[in-house]
């Protein structure tokens, strides 16, 4: 039964999720069509992403769920904390200084991430600019990805799998209502990527609260279950790296 009601709460929000993702699209196609803004900001959409198989449902929550789960159960809830502060705590400043890294080398970054701007200052311009403003979507959704583990693991499935609901929502919001005051509506859109990361972030936050899950910040340090977690990424992360690496080539 509860498998049953696993599957009909992950199917029907991944529906709604759907059917608003459609949405979305043809408001951007409508709104964007083809051009200078459309090409700048698919790339700033697709850029955080290529990470998240990295930092968010990749390797990183592959590694983390059956450890998080197995302490939850030899050790009790107060290990599993302390494992996930940890955890957390370590992803955190991996996250920010590979953020604020790749914030300050964007232009170079874009140099070989789209070549074919190079001809086209504004074009690359604006699409350096974009990806600015879209790139702290991946902190986001990588700790939304680390407390939707933790929730899983507790059996409570629906408010991660209603988190797609809630970007799709932002994207179509920022469209509607941001785009007539910002300069283009890629603007609004890549404003409106992170501010969903933000509104996804705060979602999954009092989830984790009302199941009883407080986290709290520790400073970051290489503990034996960190060390182990950090081992089984290696592997998985490389084959990340080599799939992103093969879909740069080819975007």
């Amino acid at each position: 039964m509860n498998l049953l009601r696993a599957i009909t709460t992950i199917g029907g929000f991944t529906m709604i999720s759907r059917i608003l993702g459609f949405v979305r699209d043809i408001l951007i196609a409508a709104t964007l069509g083809a051009g200078l803004v459309a090409d700048a900001f698919f790339i700033a959409f697709k850029f955080p992403n290529l990470f998240r198989r990295l930092f968010a449902e990749g390797a990183f929550n592959l590694a983390f769920v059956p450890l998080y789960a197995g302490s939850l159960e030899t050790d009790g809830e107060a290990a599993a904390q302390r494992f996930a502060e940890e955890a957390l705590s370590v992803l955190l400043w991996a996250l920010l200084i590979f953020v604020t890294v790749i914030q300050i080398a964007m232009p170079v970054v874009m140099l070989g991430l789209a070549p074919g701007f190079i001809p086209n200052p504004e074009k690359f311009d604006l699409a350096v600019l974009l990806t600015r403003l879209t790139f702290p979507y991946l902190l986001f959704v990588s700790l939304v990805s680390l407390m939707a583990g933790m929730l899983n693991s507790l059996g409570k499935f629906w408010a991660a799998a209603a988190t797609p609901i809630l970007l799709n929502i932002c994207l179509i919001g920022a469209l509607l209502g941001l785009a007539p005051l910002l300069p283009t509506p890629g603007h609004a859109l890549a404003w409106g990527v992170s501010g969903a990361g933000m509104v996804q972030f705060v979602w999954m936050l009092a989830h984790c609260r009302a199941a009883g899950i407080s986290l709290r910040l520790r400073l970051p340090r290489l503990s034996p279950e960190v060390r182990e977690l950090l081992k089984r990424m290696l592997p998985v992360a490389i084959g990340a790296g080599i799939y992103q690496v093969n879909l740069v080539v080819d975007m």
